[in-house]
């Protein structure tokens, strides 16, 4: 381990303060949000319609497409890895973390117009395209959202600092989805349906989706720094066994895997539970707001309480009220005023989890640093990243092969009995199953009650 000593701030946008607890500005915390702005304006689309897009607008199989998929997803594991290493050996002017946001702003448009812009090739060469461009949008994305994710834990080492920036970043995710999930059908309606009105709306979202990532570029700035202050030249494999060392990343992977699994089902499910439960496609809008719009006005309340309680205790807390949401809804599954409001208290339930999650992982760097002397930002974010894309990519990949394994068929007006009783399976039992498992991973995370000793600790290390 190279030698231990107080580390210089890196040179970046204006600012100042310690790295333990600046005081980060509106504008820079606002600039941050921008990038999940950004990253979900293609990837609210990806969970909300682009497996409808590609059954029912590409004409693509719904058991093929599930499993390219989590084949995609899996690979991820290998590209997120990769780039967590590459990011942790980054040294630029600009930091570690921020200049990927510069670098790959332009790629991250490009391929997400690609994503959906299917050509008739036929069967086969649909599905080959589908799988080259599938992969392609995900390891840019991998490649620009993994340095965001680092960005939060170089801002500040300060936990609730974390937690602030992490709401702003949810708010601005949400607001994203809320976005695409009212605007997409309008404008691809308006730009003439079909494969051209896909294209030129997602043409709009990606190109506003470099912006954004810019602006974040631009208004952010880099503060904290390792003890060791050799790390880049630490080998690869090194990282690697200190993070599985990490017992707290590692609940915090497992924990992503569960959560966005449940995201990917609930997103992705949203316009078949409109379409063929409900009875009306125009209530896919109304419907996920019902659940993204609590989360939106309790992102702006929920700080005080994690403060007070902690991030684990709150979202424990907030598990079990969304679990209420479920049997609202189970007491009759196509009544839209009950799936409204049980719906609404999903939401209020999520509130917590949303604002903590990336905090702490956050968290667990300062943990993996104090217990084993590296800092690997990278790596944990990389890792935690594959958690959450192929949670994702689960959720979608169970949508396709569910659908298929009732009888679904793409582009009919009328489903089989198997058929309904698989989306209202994924849509009300699903998330109550997942809730559980959530609060059972919870259980074991003790790392609240120990941070301010391991910060302490650090600090002392840094001073010596």
């Amino acid at each position: 381990m190279g030698a231990i000593r107080k580390e210089e701030v890196v040179d970046t946008p204006s600012g100042g303060g310690t790295p333990t607890g600046a005081k980060i500005g509106f504008t820079e915390k606002m600039g941050y949000g921008f990038g999940d702005l950004a990253s979900n304006l293609v990837f609210a689309a990806v969970s909300t319609f682009l497996v409808f897009y590609y059954t029912d607008v590409a004409g693509a199989s719904a058991a093929a497409v599930g499993t390219i998929i989590l084949l995609s997803r899996l690979l991820d594991g290998f590209t997120d890895i990769g780039m967590g290493a590459i990011v942790d050996k980054t040294n630029s002017k600009h930091g570690k973390a921020r200049p990927w946001l510069l670098w790959l702003a332009i790629p991250y448009t490009i391929s997400a117009i690609m994503l959906f812009t299917v050509p008739d090739l036929g069967p086969v060469g649909m599905l080959v395209y589908i799988a080259i461009t599938y992969n392609l949008v995900h390891i840019i994305y991998t490649g620009i959202n993994i340095p965001y994710g680092v960005l939060n834990a170089r801002m500040t080492q300060d936990s609730y600092q974390r937690a602030t920036l992490n709401i702003f970043r949810m708010f601005s995710a949400l607001i994203a989805t809320v976005i695409v999930i009212f605007f997409t059908i309008p404008l691809v309606e308006a730009f003439g349906g079909g494969k051209t009105g896909w294209t030129v709306t997602f043409t709009i979202f990606g190109i506003l989706a470099g912006i954004l990532f810019l602006i974040t570029f631009l208004t952010t700035k880099e503060r904290v720094t390792a003890v060791n202050v050799d790390q880049s030249k630490v080998p690869v494999k090194d990282g690697v066994k200190a993070l599985f060392k990490n017992k707290y990343w590692a609940m915090m992977v497992l924990f992503a895997l569960v959560s966005y699994s449940g995201m990917g089902l609930g997103g992705g499910l949203g316009v078949y539970y409109a379409q063929y439960i409900l009875g009306n496609t125009a209530l896919v809008g109304p419907l996920g707001l019902a659940g993204l719009f609590p989360i939106m006005i309790g992102l702006l309340f929920v700080a005080p309480i994690i403060k007070k309680f902690g991030k684990r205790n709150a979202m424990i807390f907030g598990l079990l009220f969304g679990l209420i949401g479920t049997v609202v809804i189970m007491i009759d599954p196509s009544n839209f005023t009950l799936v409204i409001v049980g719906s609404i208290i999903r939401g209020l339930g999520a509130v917590p989890m949303a604002a903590s999650f990336f905090a702490m992982l956050a968290d667990t760097i300062e943990y993996g640093e104090w217990k084993t002397g590296l800092r690997t930002e990278g790596l944990v974010y990389s890792a935690g990243s594959f958690g959450t894309k192929v949670g994702m990519g689960l959720g979608a990949a169970i949508i396709g092969w569910s659908l298929s394994l009732g009888g679904y068929v793409g582009g009919v007006a009328e489903q089989t009995d198997a058929a309904i009783a698989m989306i209202t399976f994924l849509f009300v039992w699903a998330p109550a199953i997942i809730a559980l498992l959530q609060l059972a991973i919870l259980n074991f995370y003790k790392l609240d009650k120990m941070y301010p000793q391991i910060l302490a600790d650090l600090q002392a290390r840094k001073e010596s």
